[in-house]
């Protein structure tokens, strides 16, 4: 038995059959709980879908970001050879 940290209710939980990192919901509020220990059983609020979706774009804006400065640094790269062959 646990406590859902959203409402303080008791949850009801197999402890012999949970694993770490299961979502499991409470029945009192309908938050979803994450197990964080099994030993003593631990409960926290379950990350949202959402604010997963969120930092998987937040990494590939970052991505895209640095394939731009290496693209920016070949050119130059690029530029600086032409400029030699010139001379």
């Amino acid at each position: 038995m646990a406590t859902c940290p959203e409402c303080d209710a008791e949850v009801e939980v197999d402890e012999l059959s949970v694993e770490k990192g299961e979502i499991i919901e409470c029945f009192e509020c309908g938050a979803r709980l994450e197990v964080i220990r099994t030993s003593p059983l631990e409960l926290e609020l379950a990350p949202d879908d959402e604010d997963e979706d969120e930092f998987e774009e937040d990494d590939e804006e970052d991505d895209d970001e640095e394939d731009d400065e290496d693209s920016d640094i070949e050119d130059e790269d690029e530029d600086e050879d032409d400029d030699e062959e010139w001379k």
